[in-house]
């Protein structure tokens, strides 16, 4: 399957490497460009991308508008944004989640580090660097958001299984490392996180990791604890 992708940044040339650099890879292809927020939103609509490649900072529009629009819109309910951005503080990546982005990556990643994203996120899963991960930890562990009430009431209908596969992909494991963790094989890690999902209404595993900072499922203990775990 080739993954269509939509470029929006306000830089041509930039634009333009992105561009080469996906028509040159057998399973990605540029669909559309976009240089500010609002064409990227009437793109996103007319030519339904897998993945939106969104800068944060542009004219007319932002990238967090932007995102936040595309990802509310029922009709581009199959459309993933991921952000890629020079500016990974914490403010930029909880507010980028919160919008609805799927993944958050520095523009200092490699090429290849780049189409991995873009497969990751077109694949449904939620992709941060480690730099992003650590500004998120730090911007929710610092200031939690208070739990919405709805989703508070969802959290009750979570299995205990379930709730700590959730704090596991919060704390950033893979399904193959939360199957090691808890002893159960990386299909049934993955079947959890699916039902966790489902249960409280997530769009992608990156909405359930701010759901898990923000209603309490991960701690500060449980941060340090994971960040002592041997690589």
């Amino acid at each position: 399957m080739t993954i269509r992708v939509l470029l929006a940044d306000d830089q041509a040339l930039l634009r333009g490497t992105f561009r080469m650099l996906f028509d040159a890879t057998d399973d990605m292809e540029t669909v559309a460009e976009a240089s500010n927020g609002r064409e990227a939103v009437e793109l996103a609509g007319s030519q339904r991308p897998d993945v939106v490649l969104m800068d944060i900072r542009m004219p007319e529009m932002d990238g967090l508008e932007a995102t936040r629009l595309i990802t509310e819109s029922e009709d581009l309910a199959s459309v993933k944004v991921l952000i890629l951005t020079t500016f990974e503080d914490d403010e930029h990546v909880a507010d980028a989640l919160r919008a609805g982005a799927s993944g958050f990556l520095g523009k200092g990643a490699r090429p290849e580090e780049l189409l991995d994203a873009v497969r990751t996120v077109a694949d449904g899963e939620a992709l941060l660097s480690p730099s992003a991960t650590r500004a998120l930890i730090t911007r929710f562990l610092a200031q939690p958001d208070p739990c919405p009430a709805a989703v508070h009431e969802r959290l009750e209908s979570l299995t205990p299984r379930e709730r700590d596969v959730t704090s596991l992909v919060a704390l950033g494991l893979s399904n193959d490392e939360i199957a090691e963790r808890l002893f159960v094989s990386p299909l049934t890690a993955k079947t959890h996180v699916n039902r966790a999902m489902t249960k409280l209404a997530a769009r992608d595993r990156a909405q359930l990791v701010v759901i898990a900072y923000q209603c309490g499922l991960v701690s500060p203990a449980a941060e340090a604890d994971q960040s002592q775990q041997p690589a």
